[in-house]
């Protein structure tokens, strides 16, 4: 086990000798143990060349307009999209041992999750009328997010959601953790182990925001001597480690805070425990607010 702390637990923009990473993150440097991370910029015409090999892979689509050809096929545009503020998602879903080619049909922007896996699982295009979109909470706690590779989706254990929090809002709150994997005894999982990432879009380039790591006792990076309570400002283009622990946000007002969160571990599944300290919270909401859902979309039937 290692230490986590504010100096290691955020990853900021420009760590990759690769001029058309914007942002990445892999095990050996953040000492994650499934979660490989990259956004990606392409101009138009442009092609990246990659292979998922023991890993299903994710594309999400952040902004332009990509064509994906694979060794299942050729998906022409997986979406157009004019950056995450303006249009919802779509995404790519791809098996491991499958080899493939993002070709940019505009200057596009596109985040790459994957995770090992001992399964197989069809490809599968996520169009934005397939995205459950959620208002979660309530007053200065409402939140909008899109289930882009939600709980249940064919796979073994990606999950994939993006967030938006209005201005002066919190979301991932009351705060939760997913780091110890229970079960009700029939099977049913009542909190999944996940690790986590957040990465971060704010409407304006000079916004911030505000997100909170820490452990309880039962985690168990606290039980081993490695607790975890620090305070991060993040801003464009940063990503931000869950290792363990409960991780709520706050959005600087006057700004728009986006993040995409990957998730994997013991189960592909979103089930956590809230701090009860906060869960209280909850029983006072009086409305949801105005400002979400920051676009709509059109659900499929």
């Amino acid at each position: 086990m290692r230490q986590f702390d504010a100096s290691n637990l955020i990853v900021h923009p420009g760590n990759s000798a690769d001029p058309d990473v914007i942002v990445e993150i892999t095990p050996s440097q953040t000492g994650l143990d499934y979660i490989h991370f990259q956004v990606r910029r392409l101009s138009s015409g442009q092609t990246w060349i990659y292979e998922t090999g023991e890993h299903e892979l994710v594309v999400v689509l952040l902004s332009g307009d990509i064509g994906v050809e694979s060794d299942y096929g050729l998906w022409s545009s997986i979406g157009n999209r004019r950056d995450v503020f303006s249009d919802p998602p779509s995404a790519l879903y791809l098996p491991r041992r499958t080899a493939f080619t993002v070709t940019a049909a505009t200057n596009s922007e596109f985040a790459v999750a994957w995770v090992a896996t001992d399964q197989d699982h069809e490809p599968g295009l996520v169009t934005p009328q397939d995205v459950p979109v959620e208002i979660r909470g309530g007053d200065n706690a409402t939140r909008h997010i899109n289930g882009i590779i939600p709980p249940g989706f064919p796979c073994q254990r990606v999950v994939v959601v993006e967030v938006y929090t209005p201005s002066g809002n919190w979301s991932s709150y009351p705060p939760h953790k997913h780091d110890i994997h229970k079960t009700d005894g029939t099977g049913n999982v009542l909190e999944a182990d996940l690790e986590e990432i957040y990465y971060y879009k704010l409407d304006r380039p000079e916004g911030f925001a505000f997100q909170r790591v820490y452990t309880e006792p039962e985690s168990p990076l606290h039980r081993a001597g490695f607790p975890i309570d620090t305070a991060l400002v993040v801003r464009n283009n940063d990503v931000v480690l869950i290792p363990e622990g409960h991780h709520p946000v706050c959005s600087a007002p006057g700004y728009t805070t986006y993040y995409l969160n990957v998730l994997a571990g013991s189960a592909q599944s979103l089930a956590n425990s809230e701090d009860p300290a906060h869960a209280w919270v909850k029983d006072t909401y009086q409305s949801r607010d105005p400002r979400v859902p920051i676009y709509g979309v059109q659900q499929s039937s």
